[in-house]
């Protein structure tokens, strides 16, 4: 996750999956980290502790719904894979080959995938629930990696394949 600076408040706390960094502009979440060192609090934002709520209740098994306002930076073809994968509802998954055929380019699978490893609010927008075309768990860059993905999916009731 590279923020480059580019938020006025911070705030971490420990979850199921590890520490998780949250960072907020103008209140609204413009990314989310999982693991790694707790960032310092930092700065006010009410995003952040409605953020902070809502991972507790999902963490807990009392809450399917992730929402909050975000601020999305990045490249138009990656903002288009992420506005797919915000679709996706709480139980769900799809494939990189079908996000890439959503957004009209079908042969761009492995664009896609670049695409979904940036994805800078994880949980929010739920990379965790793109998974291969065969249904097994591919890539994750949050977190402790597959491992953090298996745990997201068992959380949501989702089986795949290894």
């Amino acid at each position: 996750m590279n923020v480059k600076n580019n938020f006025d408040a911070s705030s971490s706390f420990e979850s199921r999956i590890g520490t998780i960094s949250l960072f907020a502009m103008d209140d609204q979440l413009v990314a989310l980290n999982i693991s790694g060192n707790p960032v310092p609090d930092s700065g006010s934002s009410p995003v952040l502790a409605k953020a902070r709520k809502q991972l507790e209740r999902y963490f807990a098994g009392k809450s399917r719904d992730l929402e909050v306002s975000t601020l999305l930076q990045g490249t138009e073809f990656q903002k288009r894979v992420w506005a797919e994968i915000a679709k996706i509802g709480f139980g769900e998954t799809i494939s990189y080959q079908q996000i890439a055929e959503k957004i009209g380019n079908p042969k761009a699978s492995r664009a896609v995938g670049a695409a979904v490893g940036a994805n800078p609010v994880p949980l929010f927008i739920g990379c965790h629930r793109v998974l291969g075309s065969t249904g097994k768990i591919t890539g994750y860059s949050g977190g402790e990696g597959l491992p953090t993905k298996r745990l997201l999916l068992e959380l949501e009731g989702i089986t795949t394949k290894e």
